[in-house]
């Protein structure tokens, strides 16, 4: 699951994998409004799961997604 995570971000973010772990939403130009929905959709794709609303909004860090994606079983 971590691999299929971290390649998300690298595609969405354009970003180096040692730089991932302490990311969060908009510490980079990238990670705006529309970069977060960019994301969100990217992973939804990748994990074939449709988050809910509420964990979209508190999807705000490259440490919380992991726990969100584990609340729709992706482990």
């Amino acid at each position: 699951m971590i691999d299929q995570y971290n390649k998300v971000f690298k595609e969405a973010f354009g970003l180096e994998l040692d730089s991932l772990v302490s990311l969060e939403y908009q510490s980079i130009s990238a990670w705006d409004s529309v970069g977060h929905m960019n994301l969100i959709m990217r992973i939804e794709e990748e994990f074939n799961i449709m988050m809910e609303t509420l964990d979209i909004i508190d999807f705000s860090s490259y440490q919380k997604g992991i726990e969100l994606l584990k609340k729709y079983g992706v482990q």
